[in-house]
């Protein structure tokens, strides 16, 4: 149903295709391995796959997966059958590697064409991390992409979703009285720490607890966190994962801290205050006193690792192209709320009308479901090859699309 679905969308925007016989190719472009799929019956346009983050292999047993395809291949087959050439690349390094992936790509569209014909239109296609050097791509590499489309996409930019990062450790200290020394403090991590020895064990214990829920759910309010079926246990582990290890990965290749603070003020707001003394029977004054704690602590980061998150990446909104986004309307990783900063950015920039966003009824991070990524795909796919962006009826509740959903806005600055 999938493939004929996505045969009947291509057949109606095909243009007239490069001849092509089938290829299959895999390689390394420098210290990026890559994969090529390109079918016999050749549409003329080309995907290229941005994977999102991949964790480093920086502890004993740990493997660095590679792979340039890893979770794309029911996609790469989708997509050729519809007749759509598709690249990815597995980036030159696993971690934050948000540099290396934006030059990744380039080289690999540049590699394409090289080897096997200029493609009539080139879309990029990222997610989660991959998101990042999607839309830092959309503001530079005018030539290169025709269209972008970021999924689950860390739109309003590293520095803001570390931050958040930050501040659920700071909740965290607030709400238990302190913060395990193997993890550092809120300001900077500590830069050796293992999640699976010293992070997971630890959040394990404290959830067994069922005293500890009220300090868990402050610590998910006050940074804005969605509950999602999922978020106890997986969703708050994959998140203390990203604030304690993965960011000991990026503060090593920034050179330092990377999260801030000053422009930031910690509240609750009516309805989640009274979930909290109501519901769970949290005494006000200790609520107070825990946004009390965390608003008296205050932290910067030095100029040289702080540029360097935000080098990669912060968006201005100056799009050379065609921007499609697609997102959970809930998403406990990165909340929907990144949408309505990017929609922000972009219409300060006077570019609203080179952006579409999109929200499926998803509850977890990159949780789409059937169709929705190759309709996405094909959307954005018509926009470029006929310059008319696609109309909210390319998004059809029945397939779990939600229109006219609008996202809560950006909690802080």
């Amino acid at each position: 149903m999938l493939k004929r679905t996505l045969a009947i969308l291509i057949a109606a925007l095909a243009c007239a295709a490069p001849a092509a016989q089938a290829a299959e190719e895999t390689g390394t472009l420098g210290a990026a391995p890559y994969r090529i799929s390109v079918p016999e019956a050749w549409n003329g346009a080309l995907v290229v796959l941005a994977h999102g983050y991949r964790d480093k292999a920086d502890h004993p047993g740990e493997v660095d997966d590679r792979s340039p395809d890893g979770g794309f291949g029911a996609l790469i087959s989708g997509l050729n059958a519809a007749g759509y050439a598709v690249a990815a690349s597995a980036y030159s390094d696993n971690g934050w590697a948000v540099k290396e992936a934006i030059q990744d790509l380039r080289n690999l569209a540049a590699y394409f064409r090289g080897a096997f014909g200029n493609p009539d239109r080139t879309l990029l296609v990222g997610f989660s991390l991959g998101s990042l050097p999607t839309l830092a791509l959309a503001e530079s590499a005018n030539g290169i992409f025709d269209g972008y489309l970021a999924a689950c996409a860390v739109a309003a930019g590293s520095p803001r979703a570390w931050d958040g990062g930050g501040a659920s450790l700071l909740a965290y200290q607030a709400a238990f009285g302190t913060l395990p020394a193997a993890w550092g403090t809120p300001a900077d991590g500590d830069d050796d720490v293992d999640f699976d020895t010293e992070v997971l064990p630890i959040i394990g214990a404290q959830l067994l607890n069922p005293l500890n829920f009220a300090r868990f759910e402050f610590m998910r309010l006050v940074t804005g966190v969605p509950l999602s079926p999922s978020y106890y246990p997986f969703g708050l582990a994959t998140n203390a994962f990203f604030f304690t290890e993965a960011r000991a990965e990026l503060e090593r290749r920034a050179g330092g801290p990377v999260v801030q603070n000053l422009t930031h003020t910690y509240s609750l707001g009516a309805a989640d205050r009274a979930y909290l003394t109501s519901v769970l029977g949290v005494p006000a004054a200790q609520v107070d006193a825990w946004l009390a704690t965390m608003n008296a602590t205050r932290f910067a980061a030095p100029p040289s690792s702080r540029n360097y998150v935000e080098h990669y990446a912060t968006f201005t909104g100056k799009l050379k192209g065609p921007v499609l986004t697609l997102h959970t309307v809930v998403d406990t990783l990165v909340p929907v709320q990144h949408e309505a900063a990017y929609a922000a950015t972009v219409a300060a920039a006077g570019n609203d009308g080179l952006l579409r966003q999109v929200y499926t009824s998803g509850t977890s991070h990159c949780g789409f479901a059937g169709a929705q990524v190759p309709i996405a795909i094909g959307a954005l796919d018509a926009w470029v090859s006929t310059g008319v962006p696609p109309a909210s009826a390319a998004f059809p509740a029945a397939l779990g699309f939600v229109p006219g959903f609008v996202p809560p806005p950006w909690p802080q600055p």
